[in-house]
C-alpha cells in the first residue's frame, strides 16, 4: 500500500481503505481529496489567535481546505496547508470527512 495518493500518480481518487492508516488510525489525511474544515479562512488569523485549540474566526467569504488532493505536488499535501475557497464551490478535488 501507500501512504498518500498524490503528483497525479494514479487516475483519480481512491478508496478510503486503500491507503496506510497513520500512527493516530486515520486514514487519507493527505492526499486523495482536499478536505473541507468547519474554519472559515482569514489569512492572518493564526497571528492573532489562541495559542491552544483556535476555533477559527467567526465568518469570512472563504471556508478551509486542507490536505490536498491527488493532483497536488508532495509540497502541497501537508496537513497543515490551508487553501480556501468560496463555500458555494465545488470539484471533484475536494471532499469532506464524517467523523463523530
Amino acid at each position: 500500500g501507500e501512504m498518500a495518493n498524490f503528483d497525479g500518480q494514479g487516475n483519480g481518487t481512491l478508496p478510503v481503505d486503500s491507503l496506510y492508516v497513520n500512527g493516530y488510525g486515520l486514514l487519507n489525511i493527505v492526499g486523495n481529496v482536499l478536505e473541507w474544515c468547519n474554519d472559515w479562512h482569514v489569512t492572518d488569523y493564526y497571528s492573532i489567535s489562541p495559542t491552544n485549540n483556535p476555533q477559527g474566526p467567526a465568518y469570512s467569504s472563504a471556508r478551509v481546505t486542507r490536505g490536498g488532493s491527488w493532483t497536488n505536488h508532495l509540497s502541497y499535501i501537508r496537513s497543515a496547508n490551508r487553501f480556501h475557497h468560496d463555500p458555494q464551490y465545488s470539484d471533484y478535488l475536494i471532499g469532506f470527512r464524517c467523523a463523530r
